[in-house]
């Protein structure tokens, strides 16, 4: 396997898989968060500045193997351009003459960007085929999109056979791995999971992997209230999987059986309806009302939950606390994001992964505050979980 960091890209055309999956205005269609544009400079620059040119591929929304306007990469155009500090070329179509044609024609220096890879079926079918043919369009290959990586699509998993001697990770895929790893395998301690969300179903692999690495973990969100079913509490009307009622009464069990400091909510904020203008009052999270929800965490959750984090050496955190997208239930989900911050000024190492998470942060502007916010969801989910990600495989592979 190449480094980016080493391997040479003069007179290259570099062939980047990129995560441009940034969300659009519904009716301008102008990029509303360049968060995943801005993370691919520093792979971009590096290629442009050893004297090479670039060719961006990427995917952008569900369109499900058909061309659609609403999904086209020639909306990002600008915001790649802003972010990037140059002119960058766009290819109507990711396949065919006049993409290979713009291709061949790049210039050092030059920025190519294709057009949305899943308007063609082949992406994410794996077809090899199309793997080919986007091939041809560099002389090296880097994946830098994270956010695919757990996906065995053409343009990640597939395309890497075509470079077995010229294929690396781009600098983003390079901090996610190390984020990634120095959490699970760092012999430093204690280390602290907090794991919110709505539900146990969807996180249970990743809380049962972890038991085997963190000294504490914290569950909040949505998914608190099975566990709290689980002891013997009373919930109302709050989210609950009973389903999972085993699982978690499984999983408290284990946590005592490996010495993991457990911490479940001990109050909620609960509401008698899922509004921002429900009436609201905070109540002993086993003994909420009957009819009433619990919609965040409340304030001694809050003040334990701290304490742990404050104390902790490194921090992983994915899933919010409450329902933060409505303004009267984001105390919980605020003061933990705040919590985080703070610890990683005193000295922690945390890394904050998921939609919900990485979203808090922005909300409350604390990206810049925390050592890694991922890039990546589902990716990220499945790499805690110890999965093998195709797109990570296929670079690592002889």
């Amino acid at each position: 396997m190449n480094n980016i960091s080493t391997y040479d890209f003069n007179g290259k055309r570099a062939l980047i898989r990129v995560d441009f999956n940034v969300p659009l205005d519904k009716t301008t269609l102008a990029v509303t968060d360049d968060t995943r544009i801005t993370a691919a400079i520093p792979t971009i620059n590096k290629v442009l500045d050893n004297g090479g040119s670039v060719v961006l591929m990427s995917h952008l929304g569900r369109p499900d193997g058909v061309p659609q306007d609403k999904y086209s990469l020639k909306h990002i155009v600008s915001a790649v351009e802003k972010a990037v500090g140059k002119p960058v070329k766009f290819a109507n179509d990711c396949l065919g003459t006049e993409a290979f044609k713009t291709s061949s024609d790049l210039q050092p220096g030059e920025i190519l960007l294709l057009e949305n890879l899943r308007f063609y079926e082949g992406e994410e079918k794996g077809s090899m085929e199309m793997a080919e043919q986007l091939a041809k369009y560099g002389d090296c290959y880097i994946n830098d999109a994270f956010g695919t990586a757990h996906r065995a699509h053409a343009s990640t998993a597939v395309i890497a056979k075509c470079f077995p001697n010229d294929k690396m990770f781009g600098y983003l895929i390079e901090k996610e791995i190390d984020s990634v790893d120095q959490v699970l395998n760092s012999t430093e301690k204690p280390l602290t999971a907090i794991v919110g969300g709505a539900k146990v179903s969807s996180k249970i692999t990743i809380i049962t992997n972890l038991l085997d690495k963190v000294d504490n973990l914290i569950i909040g969100g949505g998914m608190a209230y099975t566990f709290v079913k689980a002891m013997g509490g009373n919930i109302g009307n709050s989210l609950v999987e009973d389903d999972y009622i085993k699982t978690a009464k499984e999983i408290i069990e284990q946590a005592k059986k490996k010495g993991v400091n457990l911490l479940i909510p001990v109050d909620t904020v609960e509401a008698d309806a899922f509004s921002n203008d429900a009436n609201t009052k905070t109540v002993a999270i086993d003994k909420i009302d009957a009819g009433w929800m619990g919609l965040d965490i409340a304030e001694e959750s809050i003040s334990d939950f701290k304490k742990v984090i404050m104390d902790s050496k490194l921090i992983l955190w994915n899933g919010p606390m409450g329902v933060f997208e409505l303004s009267n239930f984001q105390e919980g989900t605020k003061e933990i994001a705040l919590a985080v911050a703070a610890a990683t000024k005193k000295g922690a190492f945390s890394l904050v992964g998921g939609g919900d998470s990485v979203a808090a942060v922005n909300m409350f502007d604390l990206a810049d505050e925390v050592s890694h916010v991922s890039t990546g969801g589902g990716a990220m989910l499945e790499y805690l979980e110890g999965k093998t990600l195709p797109g990570i495989a296929a670079i690592l592979e002889n």
